[in-house]
């Protein structure tokens, strides 16, 4: 279904399903893999591709046998998992799902889930940091939910999106071929897939349609946010702002973004400020700007910054020059 899948990629092109395992479990996501018939397996039918590509992980694996794969911790990555060939079950806490050929879902970090391969499964799987899933929320919807961003496990059959299936093809294509050392290239490719499993699969975040269609009188607090950015902003001026109680501030927060008014404030800064150290003003230091917008504990902002992020923000301002 999807063309020379990372054929420049190739870690295992015939090995034993163990081997492909631990590779698989230090790299992508720890597992622990147990064969399907409980004997160990003789086969080296096994086969893995990977690559990592503008901090996304890719890669393309079958084990050639029919295994059990659990995961006994939390992950903390986002993964996305799309089966070419075979089947592949999902044993989720609350229900069971079966994956065809052409047929992806999200996984989220903290999902527990156990899987069987068939042994003819073969799967496409993108690692996506929080961090990535965190600065693209932010530039769509304004705000992280409180728990973080979490997918729904819905099953997307692309063979019916073809759009999606096209850019997932050219994604691979372009990390096939890419030379090391491109980032700047590659992160558009990045965004582009970010944004639309954003927009392919249902999740907890609030879109600023869904508020402009629902509710026009929040939408003008969030622009008076967006126009005071730099101020020391309060429920209290909120509320006044928008002629409700600070009662009705926090619901409205609450109802939207699953966040405090306070923490809305805090995560619209510094989105704010990581555009202002990756754009063009002049910018002497990350003190300066830290300060402009009111943080005044740098090494709490720092801390807060790298957590949202993925990297500090003198990073930012370093690979900006």
């Amino acid at each position: 279904m999807l063309s020379n899948v990372l054929s420049n990629a190739v870690v295992f092109a015939q090995a034993h399903p163990l081997e492909v395992s631990d590779y698989f479990s230090r790299h992508v996501g720890h597992h622990i893999l147990e064969f399907a018939d409980r004997v160990c397996s003789r086969t080296q039918a096994s086969r893995l591709n990977y690559r990592d590509f503008a901090g996304l992980g890719l890669s393309s694996i079958s084990y050639g046998d029919k295994v059990n794969v659990r995961c006994p911790e939390p992950r903390e990555i986002y993964h996305f998992q799309f089966v070419a060939r075979g089947e592949c079950l999902w044993r989720f806490p609350d229900k069971n799902i079966r994956l065809l050929p052409g047929q992806a879902l999200m996984v989220n970090p903290c999902d527990q889930v156990s899987l069987t391969y068939s042994a003819d499964c073969e799967k496409v799987i993108v690692t996506v940091p929080p961090a990535l899933i965190n600065e693209i929320c932010l530039d769509q919807a304004g705000s992280l939910p409180r728990e973080g961003v979490k997918f729904s496990s819905d099953v997307i059959d692309l063979s019916e999106s073809a759009c999606f299936l096209r850019l997932l093809d050219v994604l691979l294509a372009e990390a096939n071929g890419s030379e090391l050392g491109l980032e700047h290239v590659q992160r558009p490719y990045r965004e582009i897939l970010i944004r639309k499993l954003l927009h392919q699969f249902s999740s907890n975040i609030a879109s600023e349609h869904d508020l402009h269609a629902n509710d026009p009188s929040f939408c003008h607090l969030l622009a008076y946010i967006e126009t005071n950015i730099r101020a020391d902003l309060s429920v209290e001026e909120l509320a006044q702002v928008g002629n409700v109680s600070t009662r009705t501030v926090y619901n409205l927060f609450a109802k939207y973004f699953s966040v405090t008014p306070k923490l809305f404030i805090k995560q619209a800064k510094l989105k704010s400020l990581r555009e202002d150290l990756a754009g063009g003003k002049a910018i002497r230091n990350v003190t300066e700007v830290a300060l402009d917008y009111g943080f005044t504990h740098l090494g709490r902002f720092s801390s807060d910054y790298r957590k949202m992020f993925g990297e500090l923000p003198s990073e930012t301002l370093q690979r900006r020059r």
